[in-house]
Formats: C-alpha cells, structure tokens, sequence
C-alpha cells in the first residue's frame, strides 16, 4: 500500500508543477512526473507476489499458469506508454523552444503579455 501512495504522491507533485509554476520547462517537466507516476500505478496494479511470466511451458500445468500467471495487460500498457511519453515530450520541447525562440523568455505570464 505504501508504493500506491507514493505513486499518488507523484501524482499530485506533477500536478502542482503544472498548476503553480509559471515556468514552461517546469511545466513539462510536471507532466512527464505525472506520466511515470501513472505507469508506476500500472506496473504495481499488475503486480502478483510470486507470480511467473505468463508463458506455458512444456510440462506445466494451464491451471498453475492461471494461479500463478501475472497479467501481461498492464506491462504491455505501460511500455505503449513510455514509448507515446517520449513522443509528446519531444514534441512539448520543440514547442517550448519555438516560442523561446519567438518570445525569448519561458516565463508564461510575460508570453500573455507580449501575445496581445
């Protein structure tokens, strides 16, 4: 129970980095904090103490696979997670340098000011 509420930890942490900070940079990087905080709250849902990679092996029993099987779900969600992370952050980073670019500052209330 302790590693879920450390992942609600993160969770909030990146949340508050998005809300409170007027940063863009610090802005992404709460975003990318929230992101791992959900795929930690995935791996820990498909979690099984003792469990075994669900392949059927010769002489195993389908019942001892089932018992003792964990659930590729989640593992499989969390890696298409990472790999869809890394092409919104890059993204968000190449938007955050062209607007440095434009505005010269990644401070968000001077770029309201400046866009009107």
């Amino acid at each position: 129970m302790v590693l879920y509420f450390l992942s609600m930890v993160m969770l909030v942490m990146g949340l508050y980095c998005l809300i409170a900070k007027k940063n863009i940079v610090k802005k992404i990087i709460g975003i990318v904090i929230m992101e791992y905080s959900i795929n930690l709250f995935l791996v820990l849902v498909g979690y099984r103490h003792g469990g075994i990679a669900p392949i059927l092996m010769k002489g195993m029993q389908t019942e001892e696979l089932v018992q003792k099987g964990v659930d590729p779900l989640p593992q499989a969600l969390v890696l298409t997670s990472i790999v869809i992370g890394l092409g919104t952050l890059a993204l968000m980073v190449a938007l955050c340098l062209r607007m440095y670019e434009k505005f010269k500052t990644f401070d968000m209330s001077k770029i309201n000011t400046l866009k009107g």
